[in-house]
């Protein structure tokens, strides 16, 4: 009980990002967005270990339709806020120790999905990681001429996972357990660590 105190009284100081100076609020941006990005970097700077930000209730995430339209309108924003948590990390010392990963539920198809969309597309898409061990300034990986398949480089999600758990300091071999004749580990029961993208 006394520790659940002692993070809720925490937690009113934590969330408050109006403590942040002027600036610092300007550099992230004003949207749900940006508020989430300064405030992962407020609790990374108090030792929580793991943060999730999403995209704003309400905004159109899903580019099933419209998908011109909707990046243009929420790309700028999502650009200066992550961007700018890059920085601060950066700044305050803490990006070395500190994995930064940005993916979504799956790529895009190189087609139509009815005229102004894009289906789900598993095949090829990208994702991206800063700081925490791995190498900055590079892209691993091609599609095919057409960005729908992955064809150089190509990293399998449970690869991705392995690779992000090695950068935790977990071995995701290690807690394996049989389950219905099989030997189930933290990436199902694939998954190699991309050592090319390490430091």
């Amino acid at each position: 009980m006394e520790a659940a105190y002692r993070m809720q009284f925490e937690a009113s100081d934590v969330f408050d990002i109006r403590k942040e100076p002027e600036s610092v609020r300007a550099e992230y941006g004003s949207d749900p967005f940006a508020n989430g990005c300064l405030l992962a970097r407020r609790l990374v700077e108090r030792g929580v270990r793991y943060v999730h930000i999403n995209q704003g209730q309400g905004q159109p995430w899903d580019d099933h339709s419209e998908i011109e339209k909707h990046l243009r309108e929420r790309c700028p924003a999502m650009d200066q806020a992550a961007a700018a948590l890059i920085r601060d990390l950066k700044r305050r010392g803490l990006l070395d120790e500190t994995l930064v990963v940005w993916g979504g539920e799956f790529g895009r198809t190189p087609v139509s999905e009815s005229g102004t969309g894009r289906d789900h597309n598993p095949y090829g898409f990208t994702m991206w990681m800063a700081g925490g061990g791995v190498k900055g300034g590079i892209a691993y990986g091609a599609t095919d001429e057409f960005g729908f398949k992955a064809v150089e480089n190509r990293v399998s999600i449970h690869d991705l996972h392995a690779t992000m758990l090695h950068q935790l300091g977990i071995d995701h071999t290690r807690l394996t357990y049989r389950y219905a004749g099989r030997d189930f580990r933290l990436t199902d029961v694939f998954g190699e660590v991309v050592r090319d993208l390490l430091v």
